[in-house]
């Protein structure tokens, strides 16, 4: 290791011991007990001596879960009016100002009311990390951004409000919080999760047993992956590991390149490496000749990339292959991710002589190649 080296990993080294300790409990669905353990963990925490504030907590009327706030300090939350009404928001500054040892701040995905300093609650929790105070938090598997396209698959339903990867990777200690299908449903059927009024439309919708099991088989994987990401990248330091670097190569096609940002987001947060998202301009899709809705996808696609912690790439050329194997080479990447190919039979003979050359060339320079479905 170089002086420069050296430096740069002993400043970073000194500004993770100044940043706050990040715990996260993840789990499959509402109900299964996060905010219920981390209260928990708060009354053990205060009786050890720790300084642990409420920031934000949402029980959600829930009468055991209500019953543990009892005894722990809570920050008042910040009152704003929106839209003519009286809202309740948690309260960045407070905390910052108060600086307890330990913060308990629910519901991660929230997203802010309007005049808030930051736009996700998640941000709001980097700002606290940053100043230098520990944080525990909690999520369902539903909102984390790569699962998105997974949990509609599942469940049907488009989850709105959700969080980049790179704040789980973000995490010290990730807790998965588990329960079996059947103690779920039967928690709900007692009226433990929503009201009465609401039980029948949930065990017709998100809660239906098969449902849970996927999303439970999701939360599981994820806190697996997190545990492994930690022990290659803190427990394996004195064997050599082959720094993997992936490209994503997207089209215009909106649904095809969401859906490849998503799934290299998980490979590359998996093996905790750095990725690029790749965008080919060809002549025709030249500012002056593309549509404006394949433009606008583009602009959402960079931008869902950029959340997931994805570097973009944008290059003008008229040979797309060509254009790959130049930024393969430049930026070292080990493994290329493309779509599969929705063509006929006819284009697949004219491209076959293109996508060979990539394949050739790819398999000279030991790069791996995805397809991803």
């Amino acid at each position: 290791m170089d002086e420069r080296k050296s430096a740069e990993h002993f400043l970073d080294l000194i500004q993770k011991s100044r940043r706050g300790k990040f715990k996260l409990y993840i789990g499959m669905s509402a109900g299964v007990g996060k905010t219920y353990r981390m209260l928990q963990e708060a009354h053990t925490l205060l009786r050890n001596g720790i300084d642990v504030k409420i920031g934000y907590i949402e029980t959600h009327r829930r009468p055991e879960t209500h019953a543990l706030l009892d005894g722990l300090p809570i920050i008042p939350r910040r009152k704003l009016f929106y839209k003519g009404k009286e809202l309740e928001e948690l309260d960045l500054q407070a905390i910052i100002n108060l600086r307890p040892e330990v913060v308990i701040v629910d519901e991660l995905a929230h997203t802010n009311i309007e005049g808030s300093k930051n736009e996700k609650r998640w941000q709001d929790v980097l700002d606290i990390l940053d100043a230098g105070i520990n944080v525990i938090s909690a999520v369902n598997i539903q909102h984390i951004e790569s699962l998105n396209e997974e949990v509609r698959e599942i469940t049907g339903i488009d989850v709105q409000e959700r969080i980049p990867d790179s704040v789980v990777a973000q995490a010290d200690e990730v807790v998965n919080i588990d329960l079996t299908a059947e103690d779920l449903i039967d928690r709900l059927k007692a009226g433990k999760i929503y009201e009465s009024s609401k039980i029948t439309a949930a065990l017709n919708n998100f809660f239906k047993s098969e449902h849970i099991l996927q999303l439970r088989e999701l939360a599981l994987k994820e806190v697996a992956s997190q545990v492994q990401r930690k022990v290659e990248t803190e427990v394996v330091l004195t064997r050599s590991i082959k720094k993997e670097r992936f490209l994503a190569c997207i089209s215009s096609n909106e649904k095809t390149a969401k859906n490849i940002i998503r799934k290299t987001a998980r490979l590359a947060n998996y093996y905790n490496s750095k990725w690029y998202v790749m965008y080919v301009q060809v002549p025709k899709e030249s500012p002056d000749k593309i549509a404006l809705d394949k433009q606008r996808h583009l602009i959402n696609n960079f931008k869902l990339a950029t959340e997931l912690g994805a570097e973009i790439i944008k290059v003008k050329a008229k040979n797309t292959t060509k254009a790959i194997i130049k930024e393969c080479e430049d930026r070292k990447i080990t493994t290329v991710c493309i779509g599969k190919p929705h063509l006929n039979l006819a284009k697949i003979i004219l491209a076959t002589d293109t996508f060979n050359a990539l394949l050739n060339k790819l398999s000279q320079e030991n790069i791996d190649l995805v397809i991803l479905s």
